[in-house]
């Protein structure tokens, strides 16, 4: 493990792409590793000894591939996994909910917040302990927004059953004068606008993502480990067909996204 190791990032599928897009914009130098187990997918509805399994699987997979750094870039394997990780795997680890949770922190006026994610990560309770780690009087509210998910991959970001949809998640939130939502999956940052739209401007929007992006840069400057020349590449592996994953993957990073390889399971 050096400088010029690649980051290694992993998600159930693509919505860690999301995650991926940050840390290319916010370290442009370093070469990165993207798993996404599109053949499990999705996490949100697994039992927790499952998405164990999963998460230790797919971070073998990385640190094999020489990595110097493992982001758990879904929020699902974040909430069930990242502590049992960093207890056993050879080098830091990064998942997506603890950034999060301080982000909307800096956000917040009324310590009202609101967490979206899926089932999984919502019944978890990883993001509302998060929250109260840090700060003890926020009030944290809670939605599982399952159907979001598939309305991304389906690239349906922005028409009237995506409107439908968010009303039906979001309504008894907004009820609740929370004024921060954070988005508490990986797939959600590409529904902003319509979230955004139905909450209004008076609530920010919190992404994980972008959150999760400052964390590995503090990460690897406080190790030494930042790569200091040249631009960084992506590679991109898969565990099922690579052709739908190139598809969607391109709504999230355009063509950067141009090809992956399948890895059996």
């Amino acid at each position: 493990m050096n400088k010029e190791s690649p980051i290694g990032l992993f998600d159930s599928g693509i919505g860690g792409l999301t995650v991926l897009q940050q840390i290319m914009k916010a370290l442009p130098r370093e070469n990165t590793i993207y798993l996404g187990d599109t053949a499990r997918s999705p996490y949100g509805t697994k039992s927790v000894e499952t998405v164990l399994r999963y998460s230790f699987e797919n971070a073998d997979f990385l640190i094999e591939k020489g990595v110097k750094l493992v982001v758990v870039a879904c929020n699902t394997s974040t909430a069930v996994a990242l502590d049992a990780l960093k207890e056993n795997l050879p080098v830091p680890v990064v998942g997506v909910i603890e950034p999060g949770a301080r982000g909307a922190l800096k956000k917040t006026r009324n310590k009202r917040i609101g967490v979206i994610g899926t089932e999984a990560t919502i019944q978890s309770g990883a993001y509302t302990r998060a929250v109260k780690t840090l700060d003890p009087d926020v009030e944290v509210y809670s939605r599982a927004c399952p159907l979001f998910v598939p309305l991304v991959e389906e690239g349906w970001l922005d028409n009237e059953v995506v409107e439908m949809t968010v009303e039906s998640y979001l309504a008894s939130l907004k009820r609740s004068g929370l004024d921060t939502l954070i988005l508490g999956c990986t797939h959600y940052p590409l529904l902003k606008k319509a979230i955004g739209r139905f909450l209004g401007k008076g609530v920010r929007l919190v992404d994980s993502a972008q959150e999760t992006a400052k964390e590995v840069l503090r990460v690897l400057k406080e190790r030494s480990l930042e790569r200091e020349k040249g631009r960084g590449s992506a590679s991109f592996f898969v565990t099922d067909v690579p052709d739908s994953f190139i598809k969607v993957g391109r709504r999230f990073l355009g063509d950067k996204v141009d090809s992956a390889v399948r890895i059996e399971r």
